[in-house]
């Protein structure tokens, strides 16, 4: 994993952030780090969810997301997988093969 780090912002509730402290105080943690570590934790199982992994795959067919972001998410050779897919479906595709 990268040692690049970038430096986010957001609001959450109040209960979340004092369960997450007192996590933090139990384990001898930064707070920062139960937050990254919940955060990698999530995004690993949801893009191991069926459901969710044909979403960002309609996303990608739909142009929302970029071939990199599919990478980010899925990995290279689901992604790979999925662009193969996309070239299939895409109709100038299928007229080129269908004008051979």
């Amino acid at each position: 994993m990268s040692s690049d780090k970038k430096r986010v912002q957001f609001r959450a509730p109040h209960r979340l952030i004092d369960r997450t402290d007192a996590l933090a105080d139990v384990l001898g943690e930064d707070r920062t780090d139960i937050l990254v570590r919940a955060l990698r934790e999530y995004l690993q199982d949801a893009t191991h969810d069926d459901t969710l992994t044909q979403e960002i795959a309609a996303a990608y067919y739909d142009e929302e997301i970029t071939i990199e972001q599919l990478k980010t998410l899925l990995g290279a050779e689901k992604a790979a997988n999925f662009r193969v897919l996309k070239r299939q479906l895409d109709e100038d595709f299928i007229d080129e093969v269908a004008d051979t």
